[in-house]
C-alpha cells in the first residue's frame, strides 16, 4: 500500500516511466524506418513529425542518423557479397553481365559529374534513390569507404533537408 502523502509521487514516477519507455519506441520506430531500404528517411521524417509530433529538427536529425546506419555496413559488405556470389558459375555470369552493364550505362555520367553524381543521386528524394542505392553505386563503381561515405552522407543530409521542407508544406515536389 502506498501512503497517501506519496500516492501523487508514486504516479507521477510511475508515469514518466511509462512516457519514457514510449518516447524511446518512437525514437527507435523513426530510426528503423529510417534505416529500411524502402522507407529510408522519405519515410522517418513524415512519419516522425505527423505520427508521433516531434519537431522538425528533431525529425530531420532522427531520420538522417537512421538513414545512414546500414551505410558503413554495406559499404563494407556488399564487396564481399558479391565475390561470394562469383563463385558459382551462373551467379558469376549474371554478376558480371549486370556490373559491366550497369558500368557501361551510366559510366559517362559519373565521369562527367564525379563525386557530385553520387550526391545528387542521394539527394533527390525519389523511389529507388537514397543511401541504399548510393552505397551499390559506390560499390559499383569502386569508390572506396573514405571517399564513399562523406558524400552519401552529404547526399542524405540534403535529401533530409529537402524532406523535411516537404513536410512542412515549404516546397512541393509534384504540383
Amino acid at each position: 500500500m502506498i501512503p497517501p502523502g506519496l500516492a501523487l509521487v508514486y504516479y507521477t514516477a510511475n508515469n514518466l516511466k511509462c512516457n519514457i519507455i514510449e518516447f524511446m519506441r518512437e525514437i527507435v520506430t523513426v530510426l528503423l524506418l529510417a534505416a529500411l531500404p524502402i522507407s529510408e528517411l522519405r519515410g522517418a521524417i513524415p512519419v516522425a513529425m505527423g505520427v508521433y509530433g516531434f519537431d522538425p529538427i528533431s525529425s530531420y536529425l532522427l531520420g538522417v542518423v537512421g538513414n545512414l546506419l546500414p551505410v558503413p555496413i554495406l559499404l563494407k559488405l556488399l564487396g564481399p557479397a558479391t565475390d561470394l556470389l562469383r563463385r558459382s558459375v551462373m551467379l558469376n555470369r549474371v554478376v558480371s553481365w549486370l556490373l559491366a552493364r550497369t558500368r557501361a550505362r551510366h559510366s559517362v555520367l559519373i565521369a562527367r559529374f564525379g563525386a557530385v553524381a553520387l550526391v545528387l543521386f542521394v539527394a533527390i528524394p525519389l523511389p529507388a534513390t537514397g543511401a541504399w542505392t548510393g552505397a551499390l553505386i559506390a560499390h559499383v563503381f569502386g569508390i572506396p569507404f573514405r571517399y564513399a561515405f562523406p558524400l552519401i552522407a552529404l547526399g542524405v543530409s540534403l535529401a533530409g533537408v529537402l524532406v523535411t521542407l516537404a513536410t512542412l508544406g515549404i516546397i512541393k515536389f509534384f504540383l
